[in-house]
């Protein structure tokens, strides 16, 4: 498999015309062939040594969830995949099957493709639970398309809602020999990352950068270069990762948000201190990426 960030990767085909095929969707939610992917609150289900996700049969699902409640999230590994969603609290469903665990945990021991099949599932199912009511009426609103959006049950309504996305920024910045950290008050001790932020409206992406880093460091930065992206399912950000260039060297905190902002050189980064980001973050990957140079990789 390609070294995508965590999470990503179309390993899903999203078959996005099967949403409107009812006759389709009918007989794949009801055959033994199709895959279904258990959300318990924001859990999902995984067993064995290493762990894998675990995708329960049809008949696992009938006697427990209404066919119109399970989520088409598309076709992976030639099987149709649905997602279920179980309320948190209480006991958890399917205990002889395995364990309920949180997502960022999973993301650093699955393989990608389950990685990134159970994210698209936990990201869907919370979705739907914030979105019971309509927020132009304030109606109740129902899943359509096989649960890929809802709509307005107010016939003067009618609203097609869907599921968002918040786009934000993250980016590492560097000068000559150095790359710019900083770190949140709430953060353990010691741990440092790369600037990031949300895309305002009628901003652009580029844009965004300099507002960001300025807002936070004080630091002006020129060039900015597109790395990579990774969607973020806490609950529904998709982090967009950039380098760019620094063009001024004195740091202030402008806004508040950060406790502390500094340079730091490859050898300092390799001595432990500052902790990095965790390695599923596409944070670390661009630090990674950053230190890996001075190697000629």
């Amino acid at each position: 498999m390609e070294n995508h960030n965590v999470f990503a990767g179309a390993f899903v085909d999203r078959s996005g015309e099967r949403r409107k095929d009812p006759d389709w969707l009918a007989s794949a939610v009801r055959s033994e062939d199709s895959r279904f992917v258990p959300v318990w609150g924001d859990q999902c289900l995984v067993d064995g040594e290493p762990l894998e996700a675990v995708l329960l049969r049809r008949r696992q699902v009938e006697n427990i969830a209404a066919d119109q409640d399970l989520i088409f999230l598309g076709v992976f590994r030639d099987h149709p995949a649905f997602a279920v969603a179980f309320k948190g609290g209480g006991d958890a469903p399917f205990p002889e099957l395995g364990e309920f665990q949180d997502l960022r945990y999973l993301g650093t021991v699955l393989p990608p493709d389950e990685a990134n099949l159970v994210a698209h599932a936990r990201a869907l199912v919370l979705w739907h639970a914030s979105q019971v009511f309509c927020g132009m009426c304030g109606s109740s609103a129902q899943p359509k398309a096989a649960g890929n959006s809802r709509i307005c049950m107010n016939e003067d309504c009618r609203r097609e809602i869907f599921p968002r996305v918040d786009p934000a920024i993250i980016v590492l910045v560097t000068a000559a020999e150095c790359c710019l950290l900083g770190r949140q008050r709430t953060w353990p001790e010691g741990r440092y990352s790369t600037i990031a932020g949300f895309v305002e409206p009628g901003e652009s992406l580029e844009d965004s950068v300099r507002r960001e880093v300025y807002e936070e460091t004080n630091i002006r930065v020129g060039k900015v270069s597109y790395h990579s992206s990774q969607p973020w399912p806490f609950p529904s950000s998709l982090m967009l990762g950039f380098t760019a260039t620094a063009t001024s060297s004195d740091i202030l905190l402008n806004d508040g948000e950060l406790e502390d902002a500094r340079w730091f050189t490859r050898k300092e980064l390799r001595s432990g201190f500052p902790k990095l980001p965790f390695r599923i973050s596409i944070a670390r990957r661009l630090v990674d990426h950053w230190i890996d140079l001075d190697n000629g990789d």
